[in-house]
This record gives structure tokens, sequence and C-alpha cells, in this order.
């Protein structure tokens, strides 16, 4: 059974990726060695913390088994297991790419998603 993954990132940096062909990462995932994930259950408050107020945001989906053994499950925030991808994105593993808009309350409002 495929279980999805998220990525929430910028649109223009998401842009840079699809002329490219492959996703190397934000600034924050450059600087920590891996790319950030979060699942399902965990987007939304990724969302709260590290995306607060922002706009022009994308939502990525991605199957993890497409991963293969780069993708690491690791301790995080308050003792969670975050799934971490030691290396780059290859767009052929994206299997959508979604606007993630504020609404009026100013929270990101998202798609159904996968796996929660």
């Amino acid at each position: 059974m495929s279980q999805f993954i998220y990525k929430i990132t910028p649109q223009a940096l998401w842009r840079e990726a699809e002329a490219s062909g492959r996703f190397t990462g934000a600034p924050i995932d450059v600087a920590d060695g891996f790319i950030h994930f979060s699942t399902a259950a965990q987007v939304r408050e990724t969302a709260a913390r590290h995306f607060s107020g922002q706009t022009d945001l994308l939502l990525v989906a991605v199957d993890e088994v497409s991963l293969g053994d780069a993708l690491k499950y690791e301790v995080s925030r308050g003792g969670a297991l975050f799934p971490h991808l030691y290396g780059v994105l290859e767009l052929d593993t994206v299997k959508w790419v979604r606007p993630l808009p504020l609404g009026a309350d100013g929270t990101h409002q998202f798609p159904p998603l996968e796996g929660q």
C-alpha cells in the first residue's frame, strides 16, 4: 500500500525544480543535508510552524515507496518521526502538486490528503 508524504515549498522554488527536472531542496533542506517531508498527520502543524502567513506556497505529494532507501524516518519535533529524503527529489516520483492558499482565517487551506 502506498503512503504519501508531503513537502511544502514556495512556488518559485518549485518552478525552478520543474525547469531543472529535479528538486534539490529549500535552503533549510540544503543546510540540514536532507529534504524535509511531513506525513499527512504532520503537515498542517508544519505549515503553521514554518510557513505561517506565507502565500504562493505549493503542496507536493510523493509516494514514499518510490523514494526507496534514501528516505529515512528520524526523530524530530517532540520526539515524532519525520520523513527525511537523503538525496534529490526526482520529479517523476511526484504524484501531484497543488496550491496551498491562505484562508480568510490566516491558516493554510489544504486539499484532501491521503494517509490521514
